[in-house]
């Protein structure tokens, strides 16, 4: 009988996808403080930011641009030469592959870092057990979160992954950047005193620079001022957090 078949060749289970990346940076001193990482880029992000450095990274392909399989064969070969690994993008609590890959990566035993603009709380909750340090991108005040995102309704997602990391004991700093044309001085030191309430501890500032960066809808030069945004905003800042940073470059 034909149903019988079902039972003598049963389906096979779907393939688990794999991460998709984007690209990979093998040696880095600046993406997880006091480590020598390696980053990888992961494919895909729900927002349009206008000063964002990896418009390449913000559409979702079909295929990988770095086969997953032979990132990790790199990765084997870098142990005991690099502290961590960096999980970037693009977003990459987007990929539902990103639990997998971390713990294929922490197996090697490398510490994890990751950096996330916190859309996919859920996600993000997920790998926490397997994550060291996070930098959490905060775009501007909540209520100002659609003019820098350029999608609706987008500030519940952060403020809820912000809410969970003050809830969790993991290590993670804020980190906003800023550009002249989108936030101002006074801006900017709202943002900083909204996040103290909160009770973020580690917070640094990073000033917009146009390498790298898709900014035609922004002013001519696309380049902020040295003396942005102010050095009583800065000194204002660096009152509220025990641990805080500018950053220009």
């Amino acid at each position: 009988m034909i149903y019988a078949t079902r039972h003598l060749y049963p389906a096979k289970p779907a393939r688990k996808e794999a991460l998709k990346v984007g690209g990979c940076t093998p040696f880095s001193a600046t993406d997880y403080p006091g480590q020598l990482a390696a980053v990888i880029f992961v494919q895909g992000c729900p927002w349009r930011c206008g000063y964002c450095h990896n418009p390449h990274l913000q559409d979702r392909r079909p295929n990988s641009a770095i086969d997953w399989n032979a990132l990790l064969d790199f990765l084997n070969r870098r142990v005991g030469l690099l502290d961590a690994v960096v999980f970037s993008g693009g977003e990459p609590t987007l990929d539902p592959a990103l639990g997998s890959a971390i713990r294929a990566v922490r197996r090697l035993g490398f510490k994890i870092g990751l950096h996330t603009a916190g859309t996919h709380p859920a996600r993000l909750l997920e790998v926490l057990p397997w994550v060291d340090w996070i930098g959490l991108d905060i775009k501007a005040e909540f209520q100002h979160y659609d003019a820098i995102t350029q999608r609706s309704n987008s500030a519940a997602a952060p403020l809820r992954s912000l809410q969970l990391l003050l809830n969790e004991d993991v290590l993670f700093e804020c980190r906003s950047t800023i550009h002249p044309q989108l936030h101002s001085p006074v801006s900017v030191l709202a943002l900083g005193q909204h996040l103290h309430d909160l009770g973020v501890q580690r917070y640094a500032v990073q000033i917009f620079r146009k390498q790298g960066c898709n900014d035609d809808f922004l002013n001519e030069t696309g380049q902020a001022s040295q003396a942005y945004p102010g050095t009583e905003v800065l000194q204002n800042l660096q009152k509220l957090f025990p641990h805080f940073e500018v950053r220009r470059s």
